[in-house]
């Protein structure tokens, strides 16, 4: 094969080549962003009544309520600490006073076992803020005079109907 055939041919191949390349690279540039929500932590559980729950059975979520920089953060890792699996964390849309349980069932065995771990939590119904979620699992709301959980920690409840809450799987 002559010189300038091989440099034709060459020069064919490389252009084949960065043709592929570039559909290949508009194709990548073009596909949906991946989804970015978190994997999910937990799934709906329903237990019957009479049924014991504990703590390493319940998702909390922890918001700040109050002026107090970490406030959310630092109470989360004691109730992980106490066996409870972490969710998520964040600034409350509004400030509260006290500790606010966000519920839509007070009688949840999950909302009454979170609540038994602080002083005077109260709770309040909704879950949601803007017609979104706040957090996952129970979700718990810090005021300004909140200081410390209780001494005594309570290990589990019973429930006492049929209840539904967000466990973490294979709990």
């Amino acid at each position: 094969m002559r010189d300038g055939a091989k440099s034709a041919l060459t020069l064919l191949v490389l252009c084949l080549l960065m043709v592929a390349a570039g559909a290949w690279g508009w194709q990548a540039l073009t596909q949906p962003l991946p989804d970015n929500e978190p994997p999910p932590l937990c799934s709906d559980t329903t237990v019957a009544a009479g049924t014991d729950v504990f703590r390493d059975q319940v998702a909390v979520s922890v918001f700040n309520g109050s002026s107090r920089s970490g406030l959310a953060g630092a109470t989360l890792e004691l109730l992980e600490e106490r066996g409870f699996v972490g969710a998520d964390t964040g600034n409350a849309p509004r400030p509260v006073k006290g500790v606010q349980i966000w519920a839509t069932d007070p009688e949840n065995p999950a909302v009454r076992l979170v609540q038994r771990q602080f002083r005077k939590a109260r709770v309040v119904p909704g879950t949601e803020v803007d017609g979104e979620a706040l957090g996952r699992g129970v979700v718990v709301v810090l005021g300004e005079s909140f200081t410390s959980l209780r001494d005594r920690e309570v290990e589990s409840v019973t429930a006492e109907v049929e209840a539904t809450f967000c466990s973490p799987p294979g709990s």
